[in-house]
C-alpha cells in the first residue's frame, strides 16, 4: 500500500502513528490518573502498578508519565521485561545505568547495581526511577526476587521508585505468596480499558489534526464502527482509522465511512 492516501486527504505526516512526542499526546482522563498516580509512587520512593489490555495505551501512558521528570533531577530507568532469569533482567538494568556487566552471579549484578544507584543518588544528586514495561511476562521466580533491587541500607532508603506495567495476570501473578513482598510495595494501580465512542470521536479528531486535517473525515458511521472494531483500544483503532482512510482514497470518496472501516478490518487482526 503506498501513501498516496494521504496526498488525496492533504495530510502532512503519517497519521495515527505511535511516534508522537509528549505534548503532542491526547491527555485523557485515564493517562492524567496515570500520572498522578505515577508521580505520588515516585515522590514516597515505593512501587506502583499499570495494567491494561493489549493496545490500551500502557507503554504511551509511562511514557507520558515520565516524560514530565526533569532530566537535571531524574534518571529514568526504561526494561522491556522478558521471560528470562532475575540475572538477565540485572543486565537489562546496568545496560540501562550505562555499567554492562556480563557476570553470571546474581549477587554480583545486585551489587553492582546497588552500587550504580547510590553513586547517582548520593554523589550526583540524580534521583533513579526504574520502569518494566511488559512485566506480565515476567517469570514468578522473578517477581518473589525483584523486591530486593529497591533495598538500601537495611530498606531504610527508598532511592529505587518501581513502575510495572502488564496486561491483567500480572494482577494474578502478584497475588501469589512468593510475590507477596514485591505487591506490598505497591502503593497506587491503574488499569486501562478502552474508551467510550466520544471519546473514540476525540481521539481520531486529535490525531486528524496533528496530521494537518482539521476537517471531519470520518463520518458517525465509521467513529462507530472504529469504536465498535477496536473495542475502544487505541492501537488496533490506529490501524482501522488508516486502513479505513487508505480504502476511502482509493473509491476517491472526501468521507470515511463504516463500509470503509469493514474493508480496513480485513486487513488486521
Amino acid at each position: 500500500m503506498n501513501d498516496s492516501y494521504r496526498t488525496f486527504f492533504g495530510l502532512t505526516k503519517e497519521p495515527f502513528s505511535a511516534e508522537l512526542g509528549i505534548k503532542e499526546l491526547l491527555e485523557t482522563p485515564d493517562l492524567k490518573a496515570v500520572k498522578d498516580r505515577f508521580d505520588y509512587a515516585v515522590r514516597l520512593g515505593a512501587a506502583a502498578l499499570v495494567t491494561g489490555e493489549i493496545g490500551s495505551g500502557k507503554s504511551t501512558a509511562l511514557r507520558y508519565a515520565a516524560g514530565h521528570l526533569h532530566n537535571s533531577e531524574y534518571c529514568t530507568l526504561h526494561v522491556t521485561a522478558t521471560s528470562g532469569s532475575i540475572a538477565e533482567l540485572y543486565r537489562q538494568v546496568l545496560d540501562e545505568l550505562g555499567a554492562s556487566n556480563v557476570s553470571f552471579s546474581r549477587a554480583l549484578l545486585l551489587k553492582r547495581i546497588r552500587s550504580e544507584i547510590m553513586e547517582l543518588v548520593q554523589g550526583k544528586k540524580i534521583n533513579v526511577v526504574l520502569l518494566i514495561d511488559e512485566a506480565s511476562l515476567l517469570r514468578l521466580e522473578v517477581l518473589t526476587e525483584l523486591h530486593t533491587l529497591c533495598q538500601f541500607e537495611q530498606d531504610s532508603k527508598p532511592w529505587l521508585p518501581l513502575i510495572l506495567a502488564g496486561q491483567a495476570n500480572l494482577v494474578d501473578k502478584l497475588m501469589y505468596r512468593t510475590s507477596l513482598p514485591l505487591a506490598s510495595r505497591i502503593v497506587a494501580r491503574s488499569h486501562l480499558e478502552g474508551v467510550n465512542r466520544q471519546g473514540m470521536g476525540d481521539y481520531l479528531k486529535h490525531h486528524l489534526a496533528i496530521a494537518g486535517v482539521k476537517t471531519a473525515l470520518f463520518d458517525d458511521t465509521a467513529i462507530t464502527a472504529i469504536h465498535q472494531g477496536s473495542g475502544g483500544l487505541f492501537r488496533k483503532a490506529n490501524h482501522l482509522a488508516r486502513g479505513a482512510l487508505i480504502a476511502a482514497a482509493h473509491d476517491q470518496s472526501m468521507a470515511v465511512t463504516a463500509h470503509h472501516v469493514r474493508l480496513a478490518s480485513t486487513e488486521i487482526f
